[in-house]
């Protein structure tokens, strides 16, 4: 058992909820946009992530503003089992017996903690339906979004709000099923904050 899967609660071994492993109606090539700027992003849902043949689900609550984005993994009780953080500082994820590990960035802290670098600072971008800027990305005949080795299938609320996310570069996967969404266009304050468990 790697670090990561304790870091996302290894304890809380779940079956794939119907909805999580549900066919996805993919967003449009024409629906996706450049990467813009969003003042704040927040949602709750649940996610599952599977290596090959192992798996695991929970549910968390993520929140994006002033520089700060945290990801917190939580039992269905809502009880908080691991924590993912990025700041101006670099990455640093806490598991459920409070150990930190760090890093410079979210891809590296995987790195680290899996041996494979997870695209975790690029979800928030993907999530809003948008490619991350001055990067190379394509689209391919179904209209998933490929970027960074990695194909993008998403789903989205009236509001364009996500509904789902579903991301693959084998042997990893990860797919997001989102029930509450905020956001908020505008720049970030030039002031940021730092993660929590800094302080």
């Amino acid at each position: 058992m790697n670090k990561l899967w304790l870091i996302l609660g290894a304890n809380l071994f779940l079956a794939a909820c119907t909805s999580l492993d549900a066919p996805l109606q993919t967003q449009a090539p024409a629906q996706w946009q450049a990467q813009r700027n969003w003042q704040s992003f927040s949602s709750s849902g649940r996610f599952a992530v599977k290596n090959g043949n192992t798996g695991q689900s929970a549910h968390f609550d993520w929140r994006k503003e002033n520089g700060v984005e945290q990801f917190d993994i939580n039992t269905p009780l809502g009880n908080t089992v691991g924590q993912l953080c990025q700041d101006a500082q670099g990455a640093i994820a806490i598991d459920h017996n409070n150990r930190a590990y760090t890093a410079e960035n979210a891809e590296a802290l995987s790195a680290q903690l899996i041996g494979y670098p997870l695209p975790l600072q690029y979800l928030s971008v993907w999530a809003n339906g948008e490619w991350v800027a001055s990067a190379p990305h394509s689209f391919d005949d179904a209209g998933r979004l490929h970027q960074f080795g990695w194909q993008i299938e998403r789903e989205a609320n009236e509001d364009g709000t996500p509904s789902s996310l579903h991301l693959e570069n084998a042997p990893f996967s990860l797919r997001m099923v989102f029930s509450d969404n905020q956001r908020q266009a505008g720049n970030a304050p030039s002031q940021t904050a730092l993660c929590p468990t800094r302080n």
